[in-house]
Parts: C-alpha cells; sequence; structure tokens
C-alpha cells in the first residue's frame, strides 16, 4: 500500500513540475495565462468502511485552472497590437467557429482583414445608422479604396462689414473693378467629382443704412444675382432672419453635378469701420488615401484619410463568459466555451463587466516568475519527499521478507 500512495504522490509532484515549467516557458508570451495544478484526496469510502480506523490512499490531479488575473501592459506603439485592461476577451473566427483570447498582437492579411498570428479574424460590430449594429457579428477588413469626395453645400462666413463704408461710386459690381464693390474674400469649394473651385464673395453697401449687397462668384462666373444683408443699429444680422442665403445651383462643365450651396451669415457683424474675416469654412472635402488606423478605448476602429477625413469600420466584439475557468484551453493563448464555461456574452467595451481596448499595447503574461522558481522548489521537494517514502516502504519490506 505505502508504495501506491508514494507513486500518487510522486505522479503529483511532477504534474506540478509540468504546470510550473509551463508556466515559466511562457512568462514571455503574449497574452498567456498562469496555470494552476489542483490536487485531491483519495480516499476508499463504502458500506464497510470504518471512518475511524481508515487510511487515505494518495493523492490524484482534480483539475488545472487557468488564472485569469491582469498582466502588465506593454506599450508598443503599433495600431493594430491591442491590450484589454479590465475583463473580456477579442472575439476571433475561423471560417465561423468562434474562440477568444487576450492576445492583441493582430496584423492585416493580403485582403484587408485583421488577423493574429494563426490567421484567425478579429471579429466586429458593423456600422449602423444609428452607432454599430450589436447584434451581427463581421470580420473586421480595413478599406482599401479612396474615401470618395463630398461636393459643398453649406459654406460658413464669420466676418465684420464696417459700419461707416460709402457706397461704391461706380455701378454695377464689376469684380475687375474695385471702384465697383467695397471689400472681397474668396476660398476653395469642392464638386462632386473632388475636383476645386473658387468661390468669391463680393460686398457692396447699398444706399440703404446698414444695408449690404453680397454677390457670389464660382470661378469668376455669377451666381444668380446680388442678395441682401441687412444689420441692425447694434451691429447684429437682421436679415435674412436665418441667416443664411441660398444661391441658385451652379453648373458645371467637367460633368460634376450642379453646386447647390448656401452660405452661412449667422456670424456676420457691422462693427467699427474695419473689414475682417474670423471664419470662412466649408463641409465638402477632395477624395483621400488611407493613413492610418486608430483604434478608441470603447474599441471603435476609425479608419484615417489624406483628406482629413475619418471613417468608422466597426466596433470590437467582446466576449466575456460566467465561468472563465471553464474555457478549453486550445492553445495558441485562445480558448474556446464549454457546458462549464456558459455561452459567450458579447458586448462593447468600457460597459458592464468588458474592459477597456488599448490600441498600441500588448498585454503581457501574468507569470510571476519568481513565485514560479518558488513553486518549482516545493514541488521539487514534494517530488524528493514522496521517494524517500518509496525508499522508507523497500526497507520495510527488506526487513519482514529478512524475518527468520
Amino acid at each position: 500500500m505505502p508504495f501506491q500512495i508514494a507513486l500518487s504522490g510522486l505522479n503529483a509532484a511532477n504534474t506540478d513540475l509540468t504546470v510550473t515549467a509551463n508556466n515559466i516557458a511562457n512568462v514571455n508570451t503574449t497574452g498567456f495565462k498562469q496555470s494552476r495544478a489542483n490536487f485531491a484526496e483519495l480516499f476508499a469510502a463504502g458500506l464497510q468502511s470504518v471512518s475511524s480506523s481508515a487510511t487515505g490512499l494518495g493523492a490524484r490531479l482534480s483539475s488545472i485552472q487557468q488564472q485569469f488575473s491582469q498582466g502588465t501592459i506593454d506599450f508598443t506603439g503599433n495600431n493594430l497590437d491591442l491590450a484589454i485592461v479590465g475583463d473580456g476577451f477579442f472575439t476571433l473566427s475561423d471560417n465561423g467557429a468562434l474562440s477568444y483570447s487576450r492576445a492583441g498582437v493582430f496584423n492585416v492579411d493580403r485582403n484587408g482583414f485583421v488577423v493574429d498570428s494563426e490567421g484567425l479574424r478579429l471579429q466586429a460590430f458593423p456600422p449602423s445608422s444609428d452607432g454599430f449594429n450589436t447584434a451581427e457579428l463581421t470580420d473586421l477588413q480595413l478599406v482599401t479604396a479612396n474615401n470618395p469626395p463630398r461636393a459643398t453645400e453649406v459654406i460658413t462666413a464669420g466676418l465684420n462689414l464696417p459700419g461707416g463704408a460709402p457706397q461704391p461710386a461706380v455701378a454695377p459690381l464689376d469684380p475687375a473693378d474695385p471702384q465697383t464693390f467695397n471689400h472681397t474674400t474668396s476660398l476653395s469649394i469642392i464638386d462632386s467629382l473632388g475636383a476645386t473651385h473658387t468661390a468669391s464673395y463680393y460686398f457692396v453697401k447699398t444706399a440703404n443704412v446698414n444695408e449690404w449687397e453680397a454677390s457670389l462668384y464660382v470661378d469668376g462666373s455669377p451666381v444668380g444675382g446680388p442678395q441682401t444683408l441687412q444689420f441692425d443699429s447694434l451691429g447684429s444680422l437682421t436679415a435674412p432672419a436665418s441667416g443664411e442665403l441660398t444661391f441658385p445651383p451652379v453648373p458645371l462643365a467637367n460633368g460634376a453635378d450642379p453646386l447647390n450651396l448656401t452660405t452661412d451669415f449667422t456670424n456676420a457683424t457691422q462693427f467699427g469701420d474695419q473689414f475682417s474675416v474670423n471664419e470662412l469654412s466649408q463641409d465638402g472635402f477632395e477624395s483621400g488615401r488611407l493613413t492610418g488606423i486608430d483604434i478608441s478605448q470603447e474599441g471603435i476602429v476609425f479608419a484615417r484619410f489624406t483628406n482629413g477625413q475619418s471613417s468608422a469600420l466597426g466596433k470590437l466584439a467582446m466576449a466575456n463568459f460566467a465561468n472563465v475557468q471553464g474555457l478549453a484551453n486550445n492553445g495558441n493563448t485562445a480558448f474556446t466555451e464549454t457546458f462549464a464555461s456558459g455561452q459567450a456574452l458579447l458586448g462593447e467595451a468600457g460597459t458592464s463587466n468588458y474592459g477597456l481596448v488599448e490600441s498600441g499595447a500588448l498585454e503581457a503574461s501574468n507569470v510571476d516568475l519568481t513565485a514560479e522558481l518558488v513553486q518549482m522548489i516545493t514541488a521539487q521537494r514534494n517530488f524528493q519527499a514522496n521517494a524517500q517514502m518509496i525508499s522508507t516502504a523497500d526497507t520495510v519490506t527488506q526487513t519482514i521478507i529478512n524475518i527468520r
């Protein structure tokens, strides 16, 4: 009997050493979660057993548990290196078969999909009209096409017209003759094909008090007739009441859609005797090439373009489980759900019990090397003690055999 008990102890100590060795071997593995060997007593129990005099039968391995404590966050500067600060897992797909991981070493394959080192595709919630569709999973794919242009629709003009300006001596307005207008300002606007045009405003003081005429020219051609701006005695704009002037459509010869331009003069004023332009902007933009990827702490993946625009490609799908200890370890720092873990609970980073996403960083292994070395010594001593027990049992047995 002592031989079998000591043998079970040797097996238990050897398993403990194996688990410890695996932890030490993965001390530098990104996203690795250390394991812990749990043991249980072997004890014969039955109807004929007398508990007060029964002895144990040794030890057995009851389970090997993953310890999902937070690892150290190491910053790398690579935007596709991702770390989770808090609970949760990245969701990965292998042709529809889902797995979960804390290792955020991602890159882009030849088709633009974001994948891990094994080629599993990172999952995200696709954009929708009101945010993101959290009821659907999709493979996160980076755009490779140019960002399409947007035609200018609204021009915002925040300027000051001098209150004491005289009426021009020469009429009508002629952009080539400075004596026919008081002030002018210009900016570039964009058509539906992404081509640039020049929009110029000419301001002419009328004979009426606190009244100006604003004329718009695009590429040197007038857009409709002049329109009126009126101010009160405090220099605030009173007409148009909405603060906006809408000009007729501007036909273009390059095949682009006609420009439908509205100018917002809400912030226009009539103060002092100096003309000044405080703001002159438009809402169109040219086409742009992809320049980079940004990922927010909430897991929103943005594509940045050379035209200054950004586009949301998706929101990372985070997963968590009722019992993370019940997950099956598939190797490569990836896990799959089991009956014991419960079904994956998908959600968004930064909500409920899902952690935040740190872009440009990786979660290091949570192995405490010092603690593992101490555990290795302990397991080694346990192994030696059980080996000594076998030696002692052998001596006792030999003594019994030698009785005459």
